[in-house]
């Protein structure tokens, strides 16, 4: 324990993490869409309980429709935490819209596959292929001009 100590910086108070240094707004969108990610969870519970995709065939397209609404509204907070963390509790301009984008593009896969699984028609090539187009796609909107 005492070799760990001397790389363990001691917490003064100058610099440590303070939940002030996140404006409301930010702090009140993450829990927006944290709320909003529970409700869609509720109802992907409520959909995946209570209706049969074989009997009925739009019960799918709804739960996978849902399942990639409720992802991605899980994850909108999680990436934009995840860029104010590592720059250094600054947020940016445009970190908003691009933790949006970025998790747009993992709801649309996370529904695209669900389908189609439920068609039979999900094999590891058409699924690795989706994801690659969806990553250059994010390589090019991410790129810095």
């Amino acid at each position: 324990m005492d070799r760990l100590a001397w790389r363990i910086p001691p917490n003064d108070g100058s610099e440590g993490l303070d939940s002030l240094v996140m404006e409301s707004r930010d702090r009140l969108a993450n829990l927006g869409f944290f709320a909003g990610a529970a409700v869609v969870w509720l109802l992907v519970g409520l959909v995946v309980t209570t209706r049969d995709p074989i009997v009925d065939p739009s019960a799918g397209f709804i739960g996978a429709a849902l399942m990639g609404l409720a992802v991605a509204l899980t994850l909108v907070p999680l990436l934009w935490l995840t860029v104010f963390g590592r720059h250094r509790q600054i947020a940016y301009r445009g970190d908003w819209i691009r933790a949006i984008r970025r998790s747009a593009w993992v709801g649309i896969i996370v529904a695209a596959l669900i389908v189609l699984r439920l068609q039979d028609l999900l094999e590891l090539p058409i699924a690795l292929f989706i994801v690659v187009l969806t990553l250059v796609a994010e390589a090019t909107l991410s790129a810095e001009r």
